[in-house]
């Protein structure tokens, strides 16, 4: 069945928290949450502490289906903390979504979590022997289950005994009914950033551009292994971990994050205008124009376009009203949710020789079809260029990925790609040229390109290939 979400990376969720006594913070994390959305349109939550007691509501749906202005009239309180979620089978349950919340020896908590552990599956397993119980398969309920092991210790020290014994990939936004806590992990795989609202209220969100909407001035990104504590007394910072090797996923300026966001200093935006501009240094073609993909591909196509001295237009529209495409049922309407999102505009395509630039190929299936819909709508030739390198391995932290057998650069050469695509020519970047475009080499997790797992990933069910074998196969016997 074709699904066009499981042609691109899909990150798995985005996480906000506020500390901000006197402000409506209910609604604020739900503007943060709806400039998150992004990350995630499976579902939705928001929990508030008033200072005696947690308040809840999540649901299945995109932020404004889950949340009504009753629904935040009811959560009043000093501290928040929001989440939005996808999943790669999809959310039937309400007990699925985050954050989550419970009771336990030092009071009420809640959590929401963005990211994956690589040893859930052995946390899990030593913590349901020694008698926690579980309700979802969430690596979020493994950190609550540690946390209450941890208990007789204050909420800081039980967060740093989770450290040591977590393993993979996390950013936290955590409450008390006191306090805010902030933890990303020492590889600072998925990234969390702090804010400050005038009146001394502090933010925490995935991406700075979550920030700019509630109007908080970007303070800085939360450092990899670091705690940071928000109360009465303002901000602290701890650490229990030394820093690691840095590895933030790569993706995030690809592909995942909004273009205004700015992470770890470097602005995604700009980022992606370099990517393009790098394609054209390394596969100049001569075309009458150059098309993004929206959206993600508009920088890149632009960047390509000023460098190589060819005409840039927006060729294909993307209906911003689609957020999910639910029903599929035959190939037809398949090929109907295509169209539904990506339009192309045929009097700028008719009898053109066209250079569509996008972010990224999974499985090739959304780029088949789209090359088929140009060709329709008159395009002479059809070359593809994607502002990323071939994606030949799973990631597993935290973002879905379909398993390598499905990955269509790690299974066929470049030219049996293309000829699959139906492109006249098919071009990626390098990752030299993605590097160069970043500003930098070193400091990524670029594991879905290269099989070079930062973080050890063990064998066992449900992990798929074994990471081991997998970074052992050449890379050379792949599309490049």
């Amino acid at each position: 069945m074709f699904d066009e979400r499981l042609d691109k990376m899909e990150e798995e969720c985005g996480v906000f928290g506020i500390y901000g006594p006197g402000n409506d913070v209910a609604s604020l994390t739900y503007y943060g949450l709806f400039a998150l959305q992004h990350r995630g349109q499976e579902s939705a939550g928001i929990a508030v502490t008033n200072g005696n007691h947690i308040k809840i509501h999540k649901n299945v749906g995109l932020v404004t289906e889950v949340f009504s202005e009753e629904d935040l009239k009811k959560l009043k309180g000093d501290i928040a903390i929001g989440h939005v979620q996808y999943s790669t089978t999809g959310i039937t349950s309400a007990l699925d979504a985050q954050p989550i919340v419970c009771s336990y020896l030092q009071g009420n908590i809640a959590l929401a979590h963005n990211g994956s552990l690589t040893n859930a599956k052995e946390l899990r397993n030593k913590l349901a022997n020694n008698g926690s119980v579980f309700q979802s398969s969430t690596d979020s309920e493994v950190f609550v289950n540690l946390i209450a092991h941890y208990g007789q210790n204050p909420i800081e020290e039980s967060l740093m005994k989770c450290m040591i014994d977590v393993k993979g990939s996390y950013s936290l936004v955590v409450m008390t009914e006191n306090k805010l806590l902030g933890v990303r992990d020492p590889y600072g795989n998925r990234p969390l950033c702090i804010g400050k609202i005038g009146d001394g209220s502090y933010v925490l969100a995935s991406e700075s551009c979550a920030l700019d909407t509630v109007d908080a001035e970007f303070v800085r990104d939360v450092d990899p292994g670091e705690i940071v504590v928000i109360d009465k007394n303002g901000i602290n910072s701890m650490r229990i971990l030394p820093k690691g090797k840095k590895a933030l996923c790569i993706f995030e300026y690809i592909y995942f994050a909004r273009p205004d966001s700015t992470i770890d200093g470097i602005n995604v935006n700009y980022a992606r205008y370099l990517m393009g501009c790098e394609l054209a240094k390394e596969s100049p073609i001569d075309v009458d124009v150059v098309v993004p993909v929206p959206d993600s591909g508009n920088a890149s196509g632009i960047g390509y376009a000023e460098t190589a001295k060819l005409h840039f237009s927006q060729g294909i529209l993307k209906n911003r009203y689609v957020a999910r495409t639910f029903i599929k049922p035959t190939q037809a309407l398949r090929e109907i949710s295509v169209r539904l999102k990506l339009n192309p505009i045929k009097r700028i395509l008719e009898g053109k020789r066209v250079a569509v630039v996008d972010d990224s190929i999974v499985r090739g299936t959304t780029s088949k079809k789209l090359v088929e819909i140009l060709r329709k709508n008159g395009a002479k030739e059809v070359h593809l260029l994607i502002s990323s390198p071939p994606v030949k391995f799973p990631c597993y932290y935290g973002i879905d990925t379909s398993e390598r057998t499905e990955l269509i650069a790690a299974l066929k050469p470049l030219k049996e790609i293309e000829k699959y695509i139906g492109a006249d020519s098919l071009h990626y970047l390098s990752q030299e040229g993605l590097y160069k475009a970043v500003g930098k080499s070193k400091g990524f997790c670029s594991a879905c390109l290269d099989g070079n797992y930062p973080i050890p990933i063990p064998s066992g069910e449900g992990l798929g290939k074994n990471c081991l074998e997998m970074s052992n196969d050449k890379v050379g016997n792949h599309a490049k």
